[in-house]
């Protein structure tokens, strides 16, 4: 580990600061020599020769990030968003501009990637998010296998699916795939990379061995993509195979299906990355976006999904690296201890590449699930599914998707299955909004604008006008089965008024 810390004097010149000392920038070397004799010693735990050469290296990746987030600290640089915008028009190309591609033979040349390594904690999950039933009784795997076989088998063509898990989901999804070997489809998966969680208040890191609890490591985000493909071996396995582009998304995200218009654009404007962005509405709390320092309004919403020319990754990885925005990512331990998360995110990558540009594309390509909400939406009778596909029901009038929002009662995925005995019909919904301990029964149809009310707090976007009775702490609703409610506001005790 001799190798950690930078080679050049830049880090020390940063560390000293320029025209002052301030507190931060004084304690930076301190810290940095700190976490690199505490690193050796965690690589000194590693006995396997193989294991300890992989190990350290993934550490050497962790110094590297923290060194970075030092100097970065000890300059004090805030993010000035008066001067953060948009990009221009001409960095954003229309999904209507886009051309079919004559025939289908490009897609020998692709492969797709699907960001499988988180845990869905925050739906209550404990293991692979990836794992969870969304419609017809068929996970989020299920169904991005079903769309790759369909495609494989319908063009004659070769797109391996690459999985890049996390120490977390591993072994999970090793154990799920096994049930794909008859498939049409090669799967290779591969782990994203381990590093320690650091304590706040110290900056050492929380883990003592390599074989330390899990609870101590984490897995920093999917900005670590590139190096996890590179180091894996994986990136040097798909150029050996001709393949030449890959589409990356989130495993969770139901509208990242292969385009090929985008792939055919990305091969005729010879861009080494894309990145998918939509238009942004005010449900979306959560995304990058593109960034460019001459515009004043966010437009735009970053999808996740990307297009990177392999070649070029290769080259960028081997020569001149790849440093990508440092997210500051604050937990706390169960025993109450703050720690810190360095994490990065893969779309900050577009600076590297040349003629990297975004595409516009429809919302129905930015379909994830993020909540109990998101899932009733995928569940209802507003989508069904072709060849593993989300197709939105002909009979619905309107182009957006009903606003649903669930309150905490729903939060966790086993409240959100007790509190529906069957999903209700919904193609004729605008909004739903419920809050506090409601139950549906089955063959519930919803129409228009329904809220139901079963605690004191009425929703925020309600207008208090509308109430004229207000339930109390600890009533319930209970939707009945067979029931048909239009424009309803529900309250506790049942009563309902039109709205």
């Amino acid at each position: 580990m001799s190798n950690l810390m930078p080679k050049s004097d830049s880090f020390n010149a940063r560390a000293r600061g320029t025209s002052h000392i301030d507190f931060k920038t004084a304690t930076t070397g301190v810290a940095a020599k700190a976490m690199r004799n505490e690193i050796s010693r965690i690589v000194s735990t590693v006995e396997d020769p193989a294991t300890k050469k992989a190990f350290d290296t993934e550490m050497q990746s962790f110094f590297y990030l923290f060194t970075r987030y030092l100097s970065e600290r000890a300059k004090s640089q805030d993010l000035d968003w008066d001067r953060i915008k948009s990009p221009a028009e001409e960095q954003i190309v229309p999904y209507a501009n886009l051309v079919a591609p004559k025939d289908s033979s490009n897609l020998n040349k692709l492969a797709v990637l699907k960001v499988n390594g988180g845990l869905g904690t925050s739906m209550g999950m404990t293991g692979a998010k990836s794992a969870l039933e969304v419609k017809d009784d068929m996970t989020f795997l299920d169904l991005t296998v079903r769309q790759i076989e369909h495609l494989n088998t319908t063009n004659r063509v070769d797109v391996p699916l690459i999985l890049m898990t996390s120490f977390n989901t591993h072994d999970d999804t090793l154990r799920i795939i096994k049930k794909y070997a008859n498939q049409q489809l090669r799967i290779t998966t591969f782990n994203q990379s381990r590093y320690p969680r650091i304590l706040k208040e110290s900056l050492l890191p929380c883990p003592k061995r390599a074989d330390d609890d899990k609870k101590n490591w984490y897995p920093p985000g999917h900005g670590d993509l590139y190096n996890a493909l590179l180091h894996s071996g994986v990136l040097d396995q798909l150029l050996a195979e001709g393949k030449e582009y890959l589409f990356v998304s989130n495993s969770d995200n139901l509208g990242a299906v292969v385009d090929e218009k985008i792939l055919q654009h990305m091969i005729e404007s010879q861009a080494e990355f894309l990145m998918e962005v939509t238009d942004k509405t005010k449900a979306d709390v959560k995304g990058g976006t593109l960034i460019d320092y001459d515009v004043r309004k966010f437009k735009i919403f970053n999808t996740n999904n990307l297009w990177v020319n392999l070649k070029a990754l290769k080259h960028i990885m081997e020569h001149d690296g790849m440093e990508l925005d440092i997210i500051i990512n604050p937990k706390m331990t169960d025993d109450g201890q703050g720690v810190i998360q360095l994490e990065t995110a893969a779309g900050a990558a577009i600076k590297h590449f040349r003629n990297a540009h975004g595409i516009n594309v429809p919302r129905k390509r930015f379909l994830p699930v993020k909540s109990c909400s998101d899932l009733l939406l995928i569940k209802s009778d507003i989508y069904s599914l072709s060849h593993g596909q989300l197709v939105i029901n002909e009979q619905r009038m309107f182009e957006t998707t009903p606003v649903i929002k669930l309150g905490d009662h729903f939060k966790k995925i086993q409240q959100f299955q007790k509190r529906f005995k069957k999903i209700p019909k919904i193609i004729e919904l605008d909004h739903l909004t419920v809050t506090g301990d409601v139950y549906f029964g089955r063959n519930v149809t919803l129409r228009g604008t329904v809220i139901g009310m079963g605690s004191m707090l009425p929703p925020a976007p309600i207008d208090l006008r509308l109430f004229t009775v207000v339930a109390n702490e600890g009533q319930r609703i209970d939707i009945p089965d067979g029931c048909i409610l239009e424009n309803r506001l529900l309250s506790g005790n049942l009563n309902m008024i039109e709205l």
